[in-house]
């Protein structure tokens, strides 16, 4: 009677009595997976940190991760990395909570959630110091810059501006297109 947040896309690769399997790629969803595991394969504990820090954001924000678009953050953990560095996280707040919520409480939420999606696992938290940080009135950490913040290029001409996404690790992306 554990509960536990999975990845029911993945499930489905699984024998019913199954509880555990090795995959020869990598599998998920993209925008939760943490960068070691999404470019090298590599997962571990604070994988899971890494995705219940997007997680958190989330639900903070009411907007999914892969499908947030706002000014020029292509994805919510950029966007919300602008705001808490412009000292402005608290913008990100979902509108429909109106003034129901704490905002020195919300603001320590976002704090974790940021210190979750830290780019190296090394920096993350563990789980257990999560928990800890999220029931304590305890001293945070500053975050640094988080993983996977894409942008929107422009071009300088905004009425032929071309959208694409450039990564922060110098990464390529490359786009199929048919002719």
């Amino acid at each position: 009677m554990n509960p536990k947040i999975s990845d029911f896309g993945m499930a489905r690769i699984f024998d019913g009595d199954q509880i555990a399997a090795n995959t020869n790629r990598v599998v998920g969803t993209y925008g939760y997976m943490s960068p070691e595991y999404a470019m090298e394969g590599q997962f571990s504990t604070k994988s899971d940190v890494f995705s219940f820090g997007v997680l958190l954001l989330e639900i903070i924000s009411g907007k999914k991760n892969n499908s947030y678009y706002q000014e020029n953050s292509v994805n919510l953990i950029g966007h919300v990395w602008d705001l808490w560095k412009g000292n402005s996280a608290l913008e990100v707040v979902d509108s429909t909570l109106g003034d129901s919520y704490q905002a020195h409480e919300v603001l320590r939420c976002i704090h974790i959630g940021l210190l979750c999606v830290q780019e190296f696992s090394s920096d993350r938290p563990t789980m257990s110091e999560v928990v800890f940080m999220l029931c304590n009135e305890t001293t945070l950490p500053s975050p640094s810059q988080p993983a996977f913040i894409f942008k929107r290029a422009t071009t300088g001409d905004s009425s032929s501006a071309s959208v694409g996404t450039a990564s922060i690790n110098y990464l390529t992306i490359s786009q199929v297109q048919a002719r």
